[in-house]
């Protein structure tokens, strides 16, 4: 096996249960996002853009989706003989295996795959957060302050500080204390989760902690550990557009983001491309009558009716009459004549009936689930079908194939669940 100076390892194995029946069916990093891309995509695409052409991806709750869009890694021009991207699941070992059980621990059960590679240098990542970052500079600033450990972390105010894990550093940007979640936290620099080690540091550490912690984490362990030994830690800065997209919420914000004008993030930049592996589609089409404003269409959208500040994945079909607002409509999905969607997130394959209304009424949280749904985006789930002429109001859930009977007087009032598949979940 070639050596390599630096590879990466992708965190991909997470539900991300606070994207509800959006994550029923496929790991967090292969949610839609920006219409054509699934979250993989940006830290996959940073990866060979950063010239980091060695990729181990480590999957782990429902990874077929996720499995089959990566492939062998040609959209990415990760296809190689010599390193390119490689899917690390859960394995057996001797006469026992285990699952994945904190974000260190998954490492550690890879050791074998980062020694193939001899590598000097280790490069951690999520799977599932939304930026561009160029690693080469992260690792050029690992090497010049000799550092064991280096960890990407952005500025936040400090009211937010108390949501993230905090970097307490000296002078210089040297760290000398973590804190998880602190309540009154001493600094606003907070962990993007992105880390580089010196892979001899990293190693010993994973094995030393391993016979201590069976869910060994990075932040709650491998982190603490590296500095109460004194070695040598450092903070650096990022400041570019950079989203955990981890709450309906912020994963409809961020969609959002990407329609103004002059987008805070923007997809199309020549000069460091996100790619990702689609079908070819025919170009988007809109009708004589259609009215598109301020929205962003993937390749292969039909529409007839009327689109105003949304997110269109490939194939959508709009019919004539239907009116889409502030709202995420993801591939291959079909809104019915006449239909009113406003604040609304459909997953692939998703069909809506005509004469529909989706998005009415007051904000009450979601009866069942209300710490996911509680801004009043309604979600409906992937596949699910939903009967023409019904009312939905605001922070409901669909999921599965419903009927007009299942629409207490053809409605659903804000709040409820209409939940088919019983194994889904919310």
């Amino acid at each position: 096996m070639k050596k390599k100076e630096m590879i990466a390892l992708l965190l991909a194995g997470g539900q991300g249960s606070r994207l509800g029946v959006l994550t029923a069916k496929k790991a967090k990093p292969a949610v839609s996002f920006g219409g054509k891309y699934r979250m993989i995509d940006f830290p996959m695409s940073n990866c060979i853009n950063s010239g980091v052409d060695t990729v181990g991806v480590l999957t782990q709750y429902e990874p077929l989706l996720l499995n089959r869009h990566i492939g062998i890694g040609i959209a990415w021009d990760l296809d190689r003989r010599s390193g390119g991207v490689t899917i690390l699941a859960p394995h057996v070992k001797g006469e026992q295996g285990e699952w994945y059980s904190g974000t260190a621990n998954a490492i550690f059960q890879n050791i074998d795959y980062i020694d193939a590679y001899s590598p000097e240098y280790v490069l951690i990542l999520s799977g599932d957060h939304i930026y561009k970052m160029d690693y080469s500079k992260m690792l050029d600033f690992h090497k010049k302050n000799h550092c064991d450990a280096t960890i990407a972390v952005r500025e936040v105010t400090m009211e937010e500080a108390g949501r993230f894990g905090i970097m307490n550093t000296r002078e210089g940007d040297s760290i000398y204390e973590f804190e998880e979640k602190p309540k009154t936290p001493k600094s606003n620099l907070a962990s993007m989760g992105n880390y580089i080690f010196t892979w001899s540091k990293l190693r010993e550490a994973l094995i030393a902690d391993n016979k201590i912690h069976n869910d060994s984490d990075f932040g709650k362990h491998i982190i603490p550990r590296m500095l109460s030994e004194n070695q040598i830690l450092f903070a650096y800065r990022f400041s570019d557009y950079w989203k955990d997209v981890g709450t309906i919420e912020t994963y409809w914000a961020a969609n959002m983001d990407l329609i103004k004008t002059l987008p805070d993030f923007n997809l199309y930049d020549d000069f460091w491309r996100i790619y990702t592996d689609s079908d070819h589609q025919p170009p988007q089409y809109t009708g004589p009558n259609s009215d598109v404003r301020t929205s962003l269409l993937a390749e292969g959208c039909e529409v007839y009716g009327a689109v105003y500040n949304s997110v269109l994945g490939p194939g959508v079909f709009v019919d004539e009459g239907a009116v889409i607002r502030d709202s995420i409509i993801m591939e291959d999905c079909r809104i019915g004549r006449n239909s009113r969607l406003e604040r609304s997130i459909v997953d692939e394959g998703a069909q809506v009936g005509a004469d529909v209304v989706i998005g009415q009424g007051e904000i009450i949280p979601n009866e069942d689930k209300p710490n996911v749904y509680n801004t009043g985006i309604t979600v409906v789930g992937e596949n699910s079908s939903v009967p023409d002429g019904v009312t939905i109001g605001k922070n409901c859930v669909i999921y599965g194939k419903t009927e007009y009977s299942d629409f207490e007087s053809g409605r659903l009032e804000s709040g409820k669940s209409i939940l088919h598949e019983q194994e889904v979940i919310q």
